[in-house]
């Protein structure tokens, strides 16, 4: 069963995904070594990597030791297409649909095609939407597009069940980095009661408690990157409640 299977299948048994986003600009070996035990410890569904820049030259070597030092599967959530790499089990090939650029529409896409095809890669088509966040995010900047309003739940609903009708695996509705406010619980709730795909919800998400509002209002998958930069303690604190 591949990935993809796994995650329908336990969304269909209303069994919640936590996963924990690397971004690998912002990790030494060291950082990566204590995330990914707490991970291990914890049970972690997924690891995402990946961010709106590369910087560092060190992503390879992060894949390498995560798959060297546990089970979890690494899935790609690449911010451009020089953070394609072979050795994750698999990627998102992330649509930006809420947003009107067409390179991140198909655009790299295209070029990401050949070596995608090549790769031992899982491919999970996913429906990306940026919400609004209160702030000014890395990826609203670097994709030249305008979020979603915070607000706009009906906007948020019509867009992800045309992601669904144009054949995409996943819908992610993320705040993005640094986000002041999470994705909207009642959005969350919408957005999931008008599709049949599993919801990924993340950005903005800082605590326990907004972890289970985002499970509670239909997340089947709950990201959390730049608050366990801070305090990679919150792997552990999260997990537990993710099937409360």
């Amino acid at each position: 069963m591949n990935i993809y299977e796994t995650l329908l299948k336990d969304t269909s048994s209303d069994k919640k995904k936590f996963v924990v986003l690397i971004d690998p600009d912002k990790y030494t070996l060291e950082s990566v070594a204590k995330v990914v035990k707490l991970s291990m410890k914890a049970g972690v569904d997924y690891f995402f990597l990946g961010g709106s820049l590369l910087i560092t030259d060190n992503h390879s070597q992060i894949i390498s030791f995560i798959k060297g030092n546990s089970d979890i599967p690494v899935l790609l959530f690449p911010g451009n297409n020089l953070q394609l790499n072979n050795q994750a089990d698999g990627i998102l090939l992330l649509s930006l649909i809420s947003g009107r650029n067409p390179e991140l529409l198909i655009g790299r896409h295209v070029i990401s095609a050949p070596y995608l095809k090549a790769s031992n890669l899982e491919i999970l088509s996913t429906g990306y939407m940026l919400i609004e966040s209160g702030c000014m995010t890395a990826v609203n900047y670097m994709s030249n597009t305008t979020p979603i309003p915070s607000e706009k739940a009906d906007i948020a609903v019509c867009t992800a069940m045309a992601g669904e009708m144009l054949g995409m695996k996943l819908i992610y509705l993320d705040a993005g980095s640094g986000a002041q406010n999470p994705v909207p619980a009642t959005m969350i709730r919408k957005v999931k009661q008008s599709i049949g795909l599993p919801l990924i919800i993340g950005g903005g998400i800082t605590t326990p408690l907004l972890a289970k509002t985002a499970f509670d209002a239909g997340a089947d998958v709950v990201v959390i990157g730049n608050a366990i930069e801070k305090e990679p303690g919150l792997i552990t604190k999260i997990a537990k409640i993710r099937n409360q």
